[in-house]
């Protein structure tokens, strides 16, 4: 099974990605990974790569696609992959789309979750990281990983443990809405590439809102 998965920052790719990589098998595969591993393995296509962000430059998709390609032809891959954080805007949609085409590679479903922008950018700001282990979800807007509050202080929901912590890039608001204002644009952005594939392959819709056990429900049955 091969899918891609779309969703604004906030919306969990992370956890539901993960999610579907268990229940299939199939691994979970992030694009600046894919960047980090050439690069650091020094292929090829790292060091044009790296040339590319040496001179502040975002690197060409006719660099991307093929790192993307290659990875999608490992071993791993052979029952399935899912891919998140590409397609980032419709031109590199339909160019990634004719190099699955070209290649014979299928794609089976696409994975669109839904979370308002407000919403979305709450939670990033909301989340709150654990000193004793970042994994321990607490966050201030959603219901299900509120950390405990005494006296007016928080406690990590998981352990108790006090003094959650913020990441400085969780609060930079401009930083945010800039990451929002590519993803929620419909004419060139990363939705616009969403409704590109709508007229290609099946898409999975999903509200975000509910927790993430009844989302995950309704996301893997209707996978199949």
């Amino acid at each position: 099974m091969n899918i891609i998965m779309f969703g604004p920052n906030g919306s969990g790719k992370g956890t539901f990605g993960a999610i579907v990589s268990e229940r299939f098998g199939i691994p979970q595969i992030e694009t600046g990974v894919i960047f980090r591993q050439n690069i650091s393995q020094g292929t090829a296509l790292g060091k044009e790569a790296q040339a590319f962000i040496n001179k502040g430059e975002l690197v060409p998709d006719n660099i991307t696609i093929p790192m993307i390609l290659s990875r999608l032809k490992e071993r791993d891959c052979k029952n399935g992959w899912l891919l998140d954080g590409f397609p980032r805007n419709i031109t590199q949609a339909e160019a990634f789309w004719s190099a699955l085409q070209k290649e014979q590679i299928q794609l089976d479903y696409v994975i669109e979750l839904i979370l308002d922008r407000e919403m979305a950018k709450k939670r990033i700001m909301g989340r709150r990281l654990c000193p004793t282990d970042n994994n321990h979800p607490n966050n201030i807007y959603v219901k299900a990983n509120l950390p405990v509050e005494k006296e007016g202080k928080l406690f990590c929901r998981v352990c108790g443990h006090e003094g959650l912590l913020t990441r400085a890039d969780d609060q930079d608001e401009a930083a945010i809405d800039k990451r929002h204002g590519i993803y929620f644009d419909t004419k060139t952005g990363t939705l616009a590439a969403v409704i590109y594939f709508k007229e290609r392959v099946k898409v999975v819709q999903l509200d975000t809102l509910p927790g993430v056990k009844e989302v995950s429900a309704h996301l893997l049955a209707m996978l199949k």
